[in-house]
């Protein structure tokens, strides 16, 4: 059975959340100056959508590192006819550029200064996910969203995702029936790996501005390009890059907004290759009328079973497995029914959805309403991964308070919400 036609036959019965369950289309009223700040191969894949949909006019790219700008500054002049202008100091591309949108789309470490620079310079901001890497930066990114006004779409694109949305449909509409449990989970296969051994930034590569706000380690090749969300000085593991995806869905399936205690266990048991985030973990957070999980290896693949990535949402009718390049699927706690199943619509490169969160912050600004991936799902998302790692660290539960954001009757747990900058950078106000 088609999940449409379980739908049609309980229409009307679906009780919709706040967030928006279709994907908008752009009305192309007016070219939007725009900028890139970090422009590798996911800040890359956002800038090319952003093109494709015919709003932008890219004024200006910014990095530190000269051979990854000059790349994104070429490829830019070759598919528009126009060079755009150069910058390794997003301050000074803020300073010069009159912006109406800013891509961020730097390793996390380095998410909180540039998006709360870029709004209040008067841009809104499309900005990759995790939006932070402590969770006062994120508060701190969420104030000046709302004082400055602007909009701020978060990268979490799942949500605009055909095959996501039609299973947040099902399960609203008590598909799956009351729902308990959410388990979440990522199993990649690999092995031990070794350590590479540390060397002198390539030429072109501003080490120390890359480092930024973060400690300043030795450079070395496992970590840039690509490799930084494995060390926790500018990142926070799997958890914090794979996670966010899975605990977001979570959250836009539930009218909760937050866990009210957390405990995560973990540790490098099987990784020997020089870096330092967990290898195995394991987190529990406690809702009050559902448990979720989550779970990660990065060894051993996960073939005992149909899939390696995703969320199980296990309900008295049986268990939907929301996935990714697998779809959708039902399986009823009843052996007479059959199996219902949707399969992904998904963009190309890397089967993700870009398209739509790029057409929804477009209307959402010429709309003047909250886009479909705002900054306060972001922040919900990404404070379960950062209370998930903070349990970890501290190895013992922590209790989250939604009145004063802050976790109750711990203050080194409160302590890990904020970490110190190094000079000259300045911790963000909230």
């Amino acid at each position: 059975m088609r999940r449409r036609d379980f739908l049609k036959a309980t229409a009307g019965t679906i009780a919709m959340g706040t967030a928006p369950l279709i994907r908008v289309r752009t009305r192309k009223t007016q070219t939007y100056r725009t900028a890139l700040v970090g422009t590798g191969w996911w800040g890359m894949n956002i800038l090319h959508t952003a093109l494709e949909s015919g709003t932008i006019q890219v004024t200006g790219v910014c990095d530190v590192d000269e051979s990854q700008l000059a790349r994104a500054a070429n490829e830019v002049s070759s598919l528009t006819g126009t060079a755009p202008n150069r910058y390794t100091d997003y301050g000074d591309l803020l300073r010069n550029e009159n912006l109406d949108i800013v891509i961020v789309a730097t390793p996390d470490h380095w998410h909180a200064l540039p998006a709360i620079a870029a709004m209040q310079a008067g841009a809104h901001v499309y900005l990759e996910k995790p939006i932070c890497h402590t969770i006062d930066e994120g508060k701190a990114i969420l104030s000046t969203a709302r004082t400055a006004n602007r909009k701020v779409q978060i990268g979490t694109h799942r949500r605009v995702s055909p095959h996501n949305m039609s299973a947040m449909e099902f399960l609203r509409a008590g598909g799956a029936g009351s729902v308990g449990m959410v388990r979440a989970f990522v199993h990649y296969g690999g092995g031990p790996g070794e350590p590479i051994p540390d060397e002198d930034p390539p030429l072109g590569l501003d080490w120390n501005a890359w480092c930024g706000p973060a400690p300043l380690r030795p450079f070395n090749p496992r970590i840039h390009p690509r490799g930084f969300r494995q060390y926790l000085d500018f990142a926070n593991g799997q958890l914090g890059d794979w996670g966010i995806h899975w605990l977001d869905q979570i959250l836009w399936w539930t009218d909760e907004t937050f866990p009210h205690t957390v405990h995560s266990a973990g540790g490098r048991h099987i990784k020997q290759d020089g870096t330092d985030a967990p290898d195995t973990q394991v987190a529990t957070f406690a809702f009050e009328n559902f448990t979720a999980t989550w779970e990660h290896r990065q060894y051993a693949a996960n073939n005992a079973e149909t899939t390696n990535i995703g969320c199980y949402f296990y309900g008295t009718k049986g268990t939907l497995h929301l996935g990714w390049q697998d779809g959708w699927s039902f399986y009823s706690s009843s052996s007479r029914e059959p199996v219902l199943h949707e399969d992904p619509q998904l963009n190309e490169p890397d089967g993700q959805n870009i398209s739509g969160l790029w057409d929804d912050l477009i209307s959402s600004i010429e709309q003047d309403r909250l886009p479909v991936c705002d900054v306060e799902h972001g922040y919900r998302a990404t404070n379960m991964c950062l209370l998930g790692m903070m349990s970890m660290k501290l190895g013992r539960s922590v209790r989250w308070d939604l009145g004063t954001e802050s976790v109750l009757d711990d203050p080194e747990a409160n302590a890990l919400m904020h970490r110190q900058y190094r000079a000259p950078w300045t911790y963000p106000e909230h």
